[in-house]
């Protein structure tokens, strides 16, 4: 279905609103627990506000142990935009909320540009609407799609920097280096992905020195914290855990199986007939980043969505698009309802059935990827094939 620029801008704007109400209750509520779980509308944004010390001014890295746990650039938008909006949680939370909802609707036009057959998906998607207000993500994910279409046009620079930014700002973006790498190696142009590399990691440099030179134990705690944590909420290893399968040196296990994922994803790549754009193929690598890593956020859905958009081929795709954001949609609502019953709630949602849907939802990602992956089947090409690939056709 064929859309305009206004049409998605309204439908983004709408999102924007209809996420805003669902939060705004527990704003209106003092972000009590078990009540802003059990409505679904828990937010890091007040709940960092003064944790952290940001209600008080203090730099986001300044604390030690106490800084903020996320990359360079997220902390400093958390402490500049403390500084900037009047004192006050909800103040905050509403400030916040008002650039999150802008960075929104810059996305939905950039997946527009990107693909506008589908481009309407993004702010229809359930799952993407309830999530809008959880964290910063939105920060990161902008500039990680900037560095997508920027790398499809051949624009390699501002990709390469994009990059860095994205990465410097929420770590997840660093995988992106993987399909691209395959992507020059197909075209056969490694040399390209070396200078592409090179800017990437000198414009993180750039940004995450200053920091880890003058706070260097705040800057660390994020990298620290993703290092050493065991299992948590949402991931693969914690479901397992709480059905009774709870297996040791998952640190171990985590990094085999997304070494094995990425392996298998390569192999793929390398067997396509005609190299890949970049925003076909971001999302496999994503979600088997997600699918076995040590936690999910209820936020990630954020990430996948877009790239799931740009990435569909036909209307074919859409049966499971809709079959994976209700999958997504009803563990955003598992996660909350099993906090509620943690926290002390009334009713609440046991963790047996809670970790069951967490498998249904990385079931449901894994079966969105098979999908789109088969798109490419009738492009692949025998494995001795792959090295004399330079675009063109095969007979």
């Amino acid at each position: 279905m064929r859309v305009s620029t206004r049409v998605i801008l309204l439908l983004a704007l709408l999102a924007s609103l209809l996420s805003f109400a669902k939060f705004n209750h527990c704003a209106e509520n003092n972000w009590q627990s078990p009540d802003q779980y059990v409505h679904a509308c828990y937010s890091d944004i007040p709940a960092l506000y003064g944790e952290r010390g940001l209600d008080k001014g203090v730099w986001a890295y300044s604390s030690g142990a106490e800084s903020v746990e996320y990359p360079v650039i997220q902390g400093a938008v958390m402490w500049a935009t403390a500084k900037v909006i009047p004192a006050g949680v909800n103040n905050y939370f509403y400030g916040s909320a008002l650039l999150l909802a802008l960075l929104f609707i810059f996305i939905s036009l950039l997946v527009f540009k990107m693909k506008p057959e589908f481009s309407y998906l993004l702010p229809l998607a359930p799952a993407a609407i309830a999530s809008m207000y959880i964290n910063w993500d939105l920060w990161a994910i902008a500039t990680m799609l900037l560095a997508i279409y920027w790398f499809d046009r051949k624009a390699e620079l501002a990709s390469a920097i994009a990059l860095g930014i994205a990465i410097s700002t929420k770590f997840l973006p660093v995988f992106l280096l993987i399909p691209i790498a395959i992507i020059f190696f197909r075209q056969e142009k490694m040399a390209k992905f070396v200078k592409y590399a090179a800017i990437t990691l000198i414009t993180f440099i750039a940004i995450n020195l200053p920091v880890a030179l003058t706070t260097p134990e705040g800057w660390w705690r994020f990298y620290d914290l993703n290092l050493n944590r065991g299992s948590d909420w949402g991931s693969l290893w914690y479901a397992l855990s709480n059905l009774g399968l709870d297996l040791t040196h998952q640190n171990y296990l985590s990094v085999l199986l997304l070494a094995i994922g990425l392996t298998s994803l390569a192999i793929y790549l390398l067997q396509l007939r005609t190299p890949p754009q970049l925003a076909q193929i971001a999302i496999f690598v994503m979600i088997i980043v997600m699918a076995v890593s040590k936690v999910y956020s209820p936020q990630y859905v954020l990430w996948l969505t877009p790239l799931a958009v740009i990435a569909l081929a036909d209307k074919r795709d859409l049966k499971v698009f809709w079959f994976w954001q209700g999958a997504e949609i009803l563990y955003h609502l598992a996660i909350w309802q099993h906090l509620a019953q943690v926290t002390g709630a009334k009713f609440g949602l046991p963790v047996v059935t809670y970790s069951v849907i967490t498998l249904i939802r990385i079931g449901a990602s894994i079966a969105l990827l098979v999908r789109l992956a088969a798109r490419h089947q009738s492009s692949r090409v025998f494995p001795s094939q792959f090295l004399l690939s330079t675009g063109e056709s095969y007979p």
